[in-house]
């Protein structure tokens, strides 16, 4: 039992640890002030271990949720919205919304994963290319700040990669307290509090931050995380953990949490033999991931008031150096196909840009823009285009009829 409860401790940690920055960054970048961000981190630790606790008893599997960390890179990208604040809380409902539909009408879930890879990966790199950029200009701007942060990563990196990022997190609050302490020492909030915001609508929020983070949630988060599941033996709840997750996402909006989601990353930790031995006894270490996550909400809001009060670069440098793997994970698979190569170059280009038209971020047309290049470049040709005869291509047909109709429950064919 003592295993069973410091490997959910430390699956706790390095989730918390490892992103949490990051997602301060992406609630500061689409205009939240220092509580509102408090408040939506609060919200987001709180709602998805309080369904990792629900989902693994329930099932008695290691189910871990996690806050979309691929998302919040999402938000600091696109930065403020026609409607500030309160239209991204109303993206944010939309995306809950949503993600309670998939589970409702699994058609949803389908079609996101009908999205060819390449473009999705290629979007979510492009999109983090401003973030991991952070660490060069920190080292430019804050060398003696930044510096041992780096240090600390690359060494972790080499010697225990799955402290690389927790490690840099603690070298880089440390880093902090040393330059708070020779500059007046900290001041501001430390006891945790809800900031509720009345949500606006704009259109310029449902295309820049609704549709992409819902498109990102699920292609970079839940469809992953089935396959974390699956490759340890466990059968994912796709239909229950989309209806928890799309209410936490819905609980948690108002207060300023962007989306939560099943885990990836810290759903290998707790489902690995390396948590238990006994597979059918790791949905503890679920368990105790999700306890932990409850007192981690409670020092959130003194996390955020560090942050705030670092001097302009640091956090955002260890946000980028958090988030170097998941870029080349995305870049991997955005050129893995050389067909789709151009196209995914395309949405790279354009989500890397960060251009803003009609009010619309760069996000959604680096999807549009991908998916109309992958379009024209893979349509048949013309009749008698250099003597070649058109040909309509050539669509598999479903073998039987449970593929011809897969049942309410099934997950996207992607998370199969």
């Amino acid at each position: 039992m003592r295993h069973t409860v410091s490997a959910g401790v430390v699956t706790a940690l390095v989730g918390f640890l490892g992103a949490s920055v990051v997602v301060l960054t992406g609630l500061r970048g689409v205009g939240a002030s220092t509580g509102q961000a408090a408040s939506g981190l609060l919200a987001l630790t709180v709602t998805q271990s309080l369904g990792t606790i629900w989902l693994s008893r329930r099932h008695r599997i290691p189910v871990v949720l996690a806050w979309s960390t691929p998302g919040a890179a999402l938000l600091a990208s696109t930065g403020a919205v026609h409607g500030g604040w309160p239209a991204a809380v109303g993206a944010f409902l939309i995306v809950g919304g949503l993600i309670l539909l998939t589970a409702a009408w699994p058609r949803l879930g389908d079609l996101i994963a009908a999205i060819p890879t390449p473009i999705a990966q290629a979007m979510l790199a492009g999109v983090l290319l401003e973030l991991c950029l952070a660490p060069v200009h920190g080292l430019a701007t804050q060398p003696a700040l930044v510096a041992p942060v780096v240090v600390a990563w690359l060494l972790l990196l080499r010697f225990a990669p799955r402290w690389a990022v927790p490690g840099a997190f603690v070298v880089t609050v440390a880093a902090i307290g040393i330059w708070l302490g020779l500059h007046g020492g900290l001041s501001g909030p430390l006891l945790p509090r809800a900031e509720l915001t009345a949500p606006a609508w704009t259109w310029a929020s449902v295309l820049s931050l609704a549709v992409p983070l819902f498109v990102v949630t699920m292609a970079s988060q839940n469809v992953p995380g089935v396959a974390v599941l699956s490759s340890y033996g466990y059968t994912a709840p796709w239909r229950e953990a989309m209806t928890v997750t799309g209410l936490g996402t819905l609980a948690g909006a108002g207060a300023g949490g962007h989306a939560i989601n099943l885990a990836a990353i810290t759903a290998a930790m707790a489902a690995s033999p390396d948590a238990h031995p006994d597979p059918r006894r790791r949905w503890l270490v679920a368990q105790a991931t999700g306890c932990t996550g409850l007192v981690l909400a409670a020092g959130s809001t003194v996390l955020v008031t560090v942050v705030a009060a670092a001097p302009a670069g640091v956090t955002s440098a260890f946000a980028g150096l958090a988030l170097l793997a998941t870029l080349a994970s995305s870049l991997t698979g955005a050129l893995a196909e050389p067909a789709d190569r151009i196209p995914a170059v395309v949405t790279f280009v354009v989500a890397g840009s960060g251009v803003t038209i009609l009010s619309v971020g760069a996000a959604f047309w680096a999807l549009a823009a991908g998916l109309a290049v992958r379009s024209v470049l893979s349509g048949p040709l013309p009749a008698g285009l250099l003597g070649q005869p058109s040909r309509a291509p050539r669509l598999p047909l479903p073998t039987s009829r449970a593929e011809a109709t897969p049942t309410q429950d099934d997950p996207p064919r992607s998370a199969r």
